[in-house]
């Protein structure tokens, strides 16, 4: 399994040159007391500790998150628990650097259970660096919330800066749904990964001091064994503005393709700009696409102005449909998300809806019931009759359950779940497949009548 690396650019501006005055007054209290009298009052904010003229350190830094659980690894704990980051427990890099499967022993230390981790080590090469290590460890150690990733510990030892996670079993939404897995996510598991995603950054946005994620993607999506996903790699959030204020303006840094087009005009960020990022993935999961391919037709490369012409078009909307589902979708859901994701990626940010809205939106789609079970399929051998009809219409009776006969078995059917399957003998001659439509047309009303 590997990670996306992030594919990051900077642009310049004049806010970004400025360095921030630092006044040498003998009152000014020191570091750590004012981290300490922070921390007592409201969440601490990247930038109290972020200071690049005056850099935190460890015991400011452990003081500064005393209640948040974190545990402090020492570099020989974490070569253990990867048997020194063995190839073999390697599970990919991104921009922060390589990310390795580890275990933690129930002897380790107390208070600390037993449990497969993943250990992500900055990469001093690499396009990220301290101060997104930093940002992980503020925000992940303080905030909490079913769809954050649970940061366990970190490790801060000579240069060596590492980042202890729950391990998520099934890996990044990137993965699931670009790779080349045997199984593609069904419609529902989709919309349930989109409304966990939207329940997190509606989250970030609403905290008294809001947090903008600001590199909102597939890849960052996490997903445990059950497919529910969590928000990781915080190394580019950011605090929002505050106030008055109604954007910050900062340096232009995420990921080609999900970045909103203000922001990379302009350098003004805010919540906006994490609802576009969540459109993109939003259409990403409707098609089944990434959002830039440079191997696609040349019209097609870029997603968004690929398909935003059609999201208005629900007559038009199976044109862009991930052809994987094979329809098995709900009409009245890919319509409705289509129509939010058309609204996320408004040009206009004032025109976009906030998360919460977006939640709100999402969440009834999961009882919708218009899901089609899928097309009966019956194998028949080459004199054109149904191979042991008999048996097969007998079995029907007996269990009274939905079924379709393909390759010499019958498959069970029942909601929307496929369970254990029944063999039947058949011919071992070649056989022809054809749909229950065909057969139909073919035999008549002798073998059913089909679903409309």
């Amino acid at each position: 399994m590997s990670l996306k690396r992030v594919i990051s650019w900077k642009i310049l501006l004049p806010s970004c040159a400025k360095s921030r005055k630092i006044k040498n007054s003998s009152s000014e209290p020191s570091k750590s007391n004012l981290i300490s009298k922070q921390v007592s009052l409201q969440r601490l904010s990247l930038s109290d500790v972020s200071n690049p003229g005056s850099p935190i350190s460890l015991s400011d830094l452990s003081n500064s998150l005393v209640g948040s659980n974190l545990h402090i690894f020492t570099l020989k704990e974490l070569k253990e628990m990867t048997q020194n980051f063995s190839k073999s427990e390697f599970l990919g890099e991104g921009g922060f650097g390589p990310v390795y499967k580890g275990y933690i022993s129930d002897k380790l230390r107390p208070g600390l259970e037993a449990q497969p981790v993943a250990v992500k080590k900055l990469d001093l090469n690499g396009s990220q660096g301290h101060r997104e290590w930093l940002a992980e460890v503020i925000f992940l150690g303080q905030l909490k919330h079913p769809h954050l990733v649970n940061l366990i510990g970190y490790c801060y030892e000579n240069e060596h800066r590492l980042l202890v996670y729950e391990y998520m079993a099934k890996g990044n939404l990137d993965n699931q749904l670009f790779k080349n897995y045997s199984e593609t996510l069904p419609w529902l598991t989709r919309i349930k990964i989109a409304i966990g995603a939207a329940q997190c950054l509606a989250f970030l946005h609403e905290e008294e001091k809001p947090v903008i994620y600001r590199d909102f993607k597939a890849a960052n999506i996490l997903l445990d064994s059950d497919y529910n996903a969590k928000l990781s790699d915080f190394g580019l959030a950011t605090d929002g503005p505050l106030g008055d204020n109604s954007h910050i303006t900062t340096c232009v840094m995420g990921t080609e393709g999900y970045a909103a087009p203000e922001y990379i005009n302009t350098g003004h960020l805010t919540t906006m700009c994490d609802v576009y990022s969540f459109g993109v993935v939003l259409l990403e999961l409707l098609t089944g696409k990434r959002s830039v391919d440079k191997n696609r037709p040349k019209r097609e490369q870029d997603l968004v102005e690929w398909a935003r012409p059609i999201l208005k078009d629900c007559h038009r909307l199976n044109q862009i449909m991930d052809p994987r589902l094979e329809g098995q979708y709900s009409t009245e859901g890919a319509k409705k998300v289509a129509a939010l994701a058309h609204q996320c990626l408004s040009h206009s940010s004032k025109s976009r809806s906030t998360m919460r809205v977006v939640v709100k939106t999402l969440e009834p789609l999961l009882d919708l019931t218009d899901i089609p079970i899928g097309p009966f399929v019956y194998t028949v051998n080459p004199e054109g009759k149904i191979c042991d009809e008999p048996r097969i219409r007998k079995v029907c009776e007996e269990i009274g359950e939905k079924k379709y006969y393909e390759k010499g078995q019958i498959r069970h059917q029942k909601g929307r779940k496929h369970h254990h399957r029944r063999r039947i003998k058949a011919s071992s001659k070649s056989r022809a497949v054809h749909s229950d439509t065909t057969l139909y047309k073919a035999l008549g009303t002798s073998l059913y009548t089909p679903r409309n």
